[in-house]
Formats: structure tokens, sequence, C-alpha cells
């Protein structure tokens, strides 16, 4: 576990780390894509079908990746997650602790800003570390990514630990990349499909 504060570590590119994300993915793996410029980047770095992009529902990525991991716990599944989503769903990560599917990986993209609603300062960036709140929820195997490369090395070790992974990163406040199509029945039915659970409609 990296124990460096969020402020030791190194200011990245979300588009780019999302990237180098989906690259590594090789096995159908779930990932959920939190509302706004994360799912916006998730969208543009390579669409699949097992992308699950939300739409409007703040805070709520990680709780919806628990509940695939729990239904399909032969299957890895990745969430993406904003800053100032995660504190308004703090609670999930005790939640998560508690239940520890052990196919679940959470990212959480950290700006210190409510970007999509005005680039207002969330509490991450003077005083709450979510990395450390994380791992006093009981999620133990939480840590910052130093950098890209440690992102890397974070994520292919996420893939083949058993039990809960969150990884913190520093992100700059650059805009997403691309937009995601905001159909809702479309992303739910191609998702489901993408799980093999639905036939295409």
């Amino acid at each position: 576990m990296n124990t460096t504060p969020a402020r030791n570590t190194k200011v990245m590119n979300r588009f780019d780390l999302t990237s180098r994300l989906v690259a590594r993915l090789k096995n159908e793996e779930a990932v959920v894509g939190g509302i706004g410029n994360t799912n916006f980047d998730l969208w543009a770095a390579g669409h699949r079908p097992q992308n699950f992009y939300m739409l409007g529902s703040m805070g709520l990525a990680f709780p919806i990746a628990l509940g695939v991991a729990l239904a399909q716990p032969k299957r890895r599944v990745i969430a993406l997650e904003g800053d100032g989503s995660l504190l308004m769903q703090l609670g999930c990560l005790a939640t998560i602790a508690t239940l520890a599917p052990q196919n679940l990986t959470m990212v959480v993209m950290d700006n210190g800003i409510y970007q999509i609603t005005g680039s207002q300062p969330t509490p991450g960036a003077t005083t709450a570390d979510l990395v450390a709140i994380a791992v006093a929820s009981g999620l133990a195997n939480s840590s910052w990514a130093a950098d890209e490369e440690d992102f890397e090395r974070l994520i292919e070790q996420s893939l083949v630990t058993d039990g809960p992974t969150l990884i913190g990163v520093r992100i700059d406040d650059k805009p997403g990349s691309g937009a995601t199509r905001r159909d809702p029945v479309q992303i739910r039915e191609r998702f489901m499909h993408g799980l093999g659970v639905r036939q295409p409609l």
C-alpha cells in the first residue's frame, strides 16, 4: 500500500490514464464510468460493450460496480469515479469493505474540484484524503498512484489480486475528450449484452 499523501503525487491527465487502463483490458472486464468527464474519457478511450456510461447519477459508480461485481464474481469489474462524486457517497466505501468482493477495482480521479458544475473546490483539495478515508473504511488495499507507470502497475496488480482495490490518482482540470451518446436505454442494453445477460436488440 502506498500511503504517500495525494499532494506528493504527480498530477496526471484523466484521458491518458483512462487510455492506459483500457489498453490493458483483455478479458471482457466490465468498466463503470462515473458521470461527466470520467465517462466522456472512457467513451473516447475505447468504446466496448462491457463499458457502462453513467448519466446524471452522481456518486453511484462504485455502488453500481459493486452490484456488477457481486452478480458476476468471475468477471473483473473496474469503476472510474470523480472525487466530487465519491464525496457524495462516502458510505459506499464501508459497504464495499464489508462485502469484500474479490473482483472489484475502484479508481478515484481527483482534481480537487467539482468540474462539471463550475470548478468549485472539493474538500479533497485542501483537507480530505480520499485514500486515507478508504483505508479507514476498511479498504486496506488502497493507495495513491505516484505517476503513470505506478498507475499501470497498480491496475495490473488489482486485476490479479483477490479483494477490493482502490487507486487514487491526482489529475489536471482538462475537460473530457469527446462526449457520451446520451441514450440510457441503448447504454443499458449494450452493457447487459456485453455481460452476457441480455440478447442484443
